[in-house]
């Protein structure tokens, strides 16, 4: 039986297209972007962010001598923020709807102090309630020190939540986070980046009962 769902963050509650990023990031002035972002897994400093390795002020830092200038934490934020297209305001609702029927819904997700600034500001939803709102729980790479799909973060999350695997769905977008979920015992579900999963995730949990 289910009780828990974690739900990945960037892909699923909030829609991303990577080109847009990659367009914010050269307007930034960071020229060989194309090579250096990825949708699910960063790269060079961009993964030490995400990572927790490099703080937010020495990321900009880094960030800025790529540039060839002093960037504005605003200006870096977003850049950040060029990865989403939008929050679907029905999966915040059905989120709610969840939690009224007794899951208990965390977010597990690669991300950094810019994108989080915002996602848990009232910025973040037309309702003005932060990502914070929807869940039990955050587990951030950038605060956790490893990022997805690496074996220790999950078993952070898990330790950390007394999540029994067995009665938790891992949602996420990403192939190899999926496998990496499984292989660690959690029910699994893939869906597509920026589809409306709500029915297909209402049926799976039915199934699961």
């Amino acid at each position: 039986m289910i009780k828990n769902i974690v739900f990945d963050f960037g892909g699923v509650i909030a829609d991303i297209d990577r080109e847009q990023a990659v367009q914010a990031f050269i307007r930034l002035g960071v020229k060989d972007a194309d090579r250096i972002l990825d949708k699910y897994h960063q790269t060079g400093i961009f993964q030490e962010l995400e990572e927790g390795t490099l703080t937010e002020e020495a990321y900009r830092n880094e960030l800025g001598k790529l540039c060839g200038r002093t960037l504005s934490w605003e200006e870096v934020q977003q850049a950040w923020l060029g990865f989403f297209t939008g929050i679907d305001v029905r999966k915040l609702h059905y989120l709610e709807t969840l939690r009224r029927e007794g899951y208990k819904l965390y977010v597990l997700s690669n991300t950094n102090p810019y994108v989080m600034g915002w996602a848990c500001s009232e910025r973040f939803s037309s309702e003005g309630k932060p990502l914070t709102a929807y869940f039990e729980k955050l587990y951030l790479s950038y605060q956790i020190g490893c990022t997805k799909p690496d074996r220790r973060i999950f078993e952070f999350m898990l330790t950390d939540s007394k999540m029994q695997p067995e009665e938790t769905l891992f949602v996420d977008d990403g192939a190899s986070n999926i496998a990496a979920g499984r292989e660690l015992g959690m029910y699994t579900f893939q869906p597509e980046n920026g589809s409306d999963w709500r029915d297909e995730l209402a049926k799976l949990l039915i199934r699961l009962k």
